[in-house]
């Protein structure tokens, strides 16, 4: 344990002997590392406003002008014994025409109006909000007698899921690059850490020193480099997404919503740490691992 301890307090020394090098490199790990981790936050939270809004999903059942009040009585009495459907409520054509009125902007156009276009409706909450299920129960009460048609108000909604979908399997491939990136650019960091100590990695070699002693410090040196550089990006993700929550709820107020930005969970940002700091090992490991190799086959 006393060895692991001297190697981990040489190395923190070896970065405050070195500030500059070491405030760049950890710099341009955060920067990298904040790229897929701030993507996957923002996707994240759209997925969370997303949820909220398609739990309200709703399906807007028109009625024909001759329908009359029998057949909104028996479109009544269908939807109460329908079993996949929650709750429901009538919306006259006199009524939809005063909300119309009341909308902003809209006044005036409805006031012009010769005579209310607007038909009776049914305004219909499922019990499931699967998209399929409600494609299926859509289709089924557009068919009725008397029903003129049947729109699913969160249409859009599912169009946002699939999107962000999309972003998701895009965030994937962009960490997966950008890792590859990360273990290559450790890598050369710990070789030029080979260079620096060339000298006394050969004394070491020639009175005996194994091969994962003489690896211990530069694992060392990239895990905590790598764990360095998560800390900076996820203090670049917090400021980014404090800073875009100004305009965020600026926005969302116009909409009459307190939707705000969160920032990464922890459990999320123990996983960007732990996972930079594996990235910086992998990448210490692979670079000192190959050196060996080479030293070796030119000391035989």
């Amino acid at each position: 344990m006393s060895r692991h301890w001297r190697t981990l307090m040489g190395t923190l020394g070896r970065f405050v002997s070195t500030p500059l090098a070491t405030l760049v490199t950890i710099s341009v790990m955060g920067i990298a590392l904040s790229l897929p981790a701030g993507l996957y936050l923002l996707l994240s939270n759209l997925g969370q406003a997303s949820s909220s809004l398609e739990t309200q999903a709703q399906i807007s059942l028109f009625l024909k002008p001759e329908s009359g009040k029998n057949g909104q009585n028996q479109i009544e009495q269908k939807l109460k014994r329908h079993a996949e459907i929650k709750t429901f409520r009538f919306v006259g054509r006199d009524q939809a025409l005063k909300e119309l009125s009341a909308s902003n902007g809209l006044g005036d156009l409805a006031a012009g109006l010769p005579n209310n276009p607007l038909p009776d409706a049914f305004i219909i909450t499922a019990r499931d909000n699967d998209a399929d299920q409600l494609d299926k129960l859509r289709l089924e009460i557009s068919q009725w007698p008397g029903v003129e048609a049947a729109e699913l108000d969160s249409a859009w909604a599912r169009r946002l899921n699939a999107m962000l979908d999309l972003g998701q399997q895009l965030t994937f491939m962009l960490a997966i690059l950008l890792a590859f990136g990360l273990v290559a650019g450790m890598g050369n960091i710990i070789r030029l850490q080979i260079l620096t100590r060339l000298d006394e990695i050969e004394v070491s070699k020639l009175i005996g020193a194994t091969d994962r002693f003489i690896r211990l410090p530069f694992l060392y040196h990239g895990a905590l480099q790598g764990l360095l550089g998560g800390l900076a990006g996820w203090g670049i993700i917090t400021l980014g997404a404090q800073l875009l929550n100004l305009s965020v709820t600026r926005l969302s107020n116009l909409y009459g919503s307190n939707f705000q930005l969160e920032g990464l969970a922890l459990a999320d940002a123990a996983a960007l740490l732990g996972f930079s700091a594996i990235l910086g090992w992998v990448g210490a490991y692979i670079a000192v691992s190959h050196f060996l190799r080479h030293f070796q086959r030119s000391h035989h």
